[in-house]
């Protein structure tokens, strides 16, 4: 989707600044730094905590139609293993390269009109959502702690990692309609004596 032209606020970690490019093709400046992570960056079942480091090596190069942004972006992820529910960390690095264009070529005057195009808010670019973007398609839909993880007894909730012969007593299936037969000791009537016995 493209974006509209805003106010972008330049003192954000995430909105760069394209002046130096000067609108010539070729022109390259490249970016490093480390920024806090936004907030919901991820699913709702892993995630990059808010404020943690976020880590940006990335290069900006004016083309014709605009600006191309390139690089990595890395950082840790934590969330919680969906079989035994511990805590699972992740470290995260994605691949990022996006075409910022110039706002008469993603549908100003005379522009294109192209949907699928972001585009620079004058000489400034937001690459959050593109990082939102590249982070939730590299996160693993169901995290685990590790691939042969048991997950949890569904009888007791045990974690079964912690012990692997973890097992329960279970009846046979075809005495279970004579359990509530079991006569208890207090309730059970005495044996008659023998009448030929003598007393």
């Amino acid at each position: 989707m493209r974006e509209k032209a805003g106010h972008l606020d330049p003192n954000s970690p995430f909105v760069l600044s394209t002046h130096e490019l000067g609108r010539r093709p070729g022109s390259m400046r490249k970016v490093e730094r480390t920024v806090p992570a936004p907030a919901d960056l991820g699913t709702e079942v892993v995630s990059v905590p808010q404020g943690s480091d976020v880590r940006l090596d990335l290069r900006l190069e004016a083309v014709m139609e605009g600006v191309l942004v390139s690089g990595t972006a890395s950082g840790r992820a934590v969330g919680e293993c969906v079989r035994c529910l511990e805590d699972v960390a992740l470290d995260v690095e994605v691949e990022l390269q996006e075409l910022f264009a110039y706002a008469e070529r993603a549908g100003g005057p005379g522009g294109d009109d192209d949907d699928e195009l972001r585009s620079l808010d004058g000489d400034l670019l937001d690459l959050e959502p593109v990082l939102r973007d590249a982070v939730v398609l590299e996160l693993p839909f169901q995290p685990v702690c590790s691939e042969d993880c048991p997950g949890l007894c569904v009888e007791c909730g045990a974690r079964l990692a912690d012990d692997p012969g973890h097992t329960h007593a279970t009846a046979d299936p075809r005495w279970a309609a004579l359990q509530g037969l079991v006569v208890s000791d207090d309730t059970a009537r005495p044996i008659p004596s023998d009448p030929r016995e003598k007393s």
